[in-house]
């Protein structure tokens, strides 16, 4: 049974678009056959301070895995992209993947948490979904992608980065720049 997982791509270390286009190569691989893609937007970091701003991209998954499956996955690729600690406190990261919604589920594990419990919350998180799934509905707010970011209280700015990082993952997506 298929499912359409909907995830968050963030870096903030290194070469930042790298890491999301090498990110998004093994979630194609490993999780499942990524549908859509949002562009790439870079905005500051969010919960602590630090002078590199994060790069971040939404993903739509065509998945066979489990809601806790697909976290395992993900969180392997995290490791295998220098990915260190995730001890649940905001720092800097050379990735981080974070499931947003999985269908329309709603789920509460010890480790798993769907839909993200923060992302009506967050700016950079709202409009790359909300470019790929606008009127997908937040299955416990009951609202729409696109009216979520429309009401979202977060005012950092977003943009789109320099062009040649923008550039390098939306040819990859297929995206007109």
């Amino acid at each position: 049974m298929s499912a359409k997982a909907y995830l968050l791509t963030g870096s903030n270390l290194g070469n930042r678009a790298a890491m999301l286009h090498e990110a998004a190569d093994r979630i194609g691989s490993l999780a499942g056959d990524i549908l859509k893609r949002s562009p790439v937007y870079e905005s500051p970091p969010w919960g602590f301070d630090h002078p590199v701003a994060f790069l971040n991209q939404a993903l739509e998954v065509k998945t066979d895995h489990s809601p806790q499956e697909l976290l395992t996955i993900l969180l392997d690729i995290e490791r295998s992209l220098g990915r260190t600690g995730n001890k649940g406190t905001y720092e800097a990261r050379t990735i981080d993947i974070d499931i947003l919604l999985y269908d329309d589920i709603i789920l509460s594990t010890k480790d798993l948490i769907i839909p993200h419990p923060r992302m009506h919350l967050r700016r950079f998180t709202m409009k790359p979904i909300a470019d790929i799934a606008p009127g997908m509905i937040h299955p416990v707010l009951g609202k729409s992608m696109e009216e979520l970011l429309r009401t979202c209280k977060d005012k950092d700015t977003i943009r789109k980065p320099g062009e040649s990082e923008y550039r390098l993952i939306d040819k990859e997506a297929g995206d007109a720049v």
